[in-house]
């Protein structure tokens, strides 16, 4: 598999088969996401990958735990605009349709999001941690790191869901996984074997044109 195959077969999985990948093979993506480049090599990340008992504490324990709210937990800035409100709206209604759920079904709206604190039933979580006093551009680099760990498990047979919705338990997650200070939970990933058989995985989000955001100039 090349590199614009593993681009083109990325997505976000909703739904995990119950077998775990070997240790091996989730140690062998981790080490090979941190050749992602990161300004003045200072490679910012700190990365914990969780399955069994360990996992099952973690999920536990965010599920006693309320959300935190701070404005930089949020994954969205407030009262987006144009065209990004209309893209996020239209997956949300792309996702939800497929697992045929109307927009009137508000319980069972809030019952799939509540997922994102089970990793959607992955058997690994990974969580991406950062070092607080790291600034904007740090931060660039755990996504430049998320996204060759993202590739290389497609290589590898693997699927993953990246989610930011960790964030709103940073501080619970911070002490539970006894993180020293000043780390915090960037981001989480959810690992696994994809369920091809759920109907939540034929989503295939769509891109914007290249007209709409690209611009060429002295070509």
């Amino acid at each position: 598999m090349d590199v614009f195959q593993a681009l083109h077969q990325r997505r976000s999985v909703r739904a995990f088969l119950p077998q775990a990948p070997s240790a091996d093979a989730v140690r062998t993506l981790m080490q090979a996401a941190a050749r992602a480049a990161s300004g003045g090599n200072l490679q910012p990340w700190r990365v914990l990958a969780l399955t069994g008992e360990p996992l099952a504490d973690v999920l536990a324990a965010v599920a006693r735990a309320a959300p935190e709210q701070d404005a930089n937990q949020t994954s969205y800035p407030p009262s987006l605009w144009e065209p990004y409100r209309t893209r996020r709206f239209a997956n949300g209604e792309d996702l939800y349709r497929s697992i045929g759920m109307a927009r009137e079904d508000k319980a069972g709206r809030l019952e799939q999001l509540a997922k994102n604190a089970e990793f959607f039933g992955a058997p690994v979580g990974l969580f991406v941690c950062v070092d607080q006093r790291m600034g904007q551009a740090q931060w660039v680099d755990l996504g430049i790191y998320l996204q060759s760990l993202m590739l290389a498990a497609v290589d590898q047979g693997l699927a993953t869901c990246a989610q930011g919705f960790w964030r709103r338990y940073e501080r619970s997650l911070a002490a539970h996984l006894q993180l020293p200070e000043p780390y915090r939970v960037a981001f989480g990933v959810a690992l696994g074997y994809e369920d091809t058989a759920a109907p939540i995985n034929t989503l295939q989000a769509s891109r914007a044109p290249l007209h709409e955001w690209a611009d060429l100039r002295g070509f």
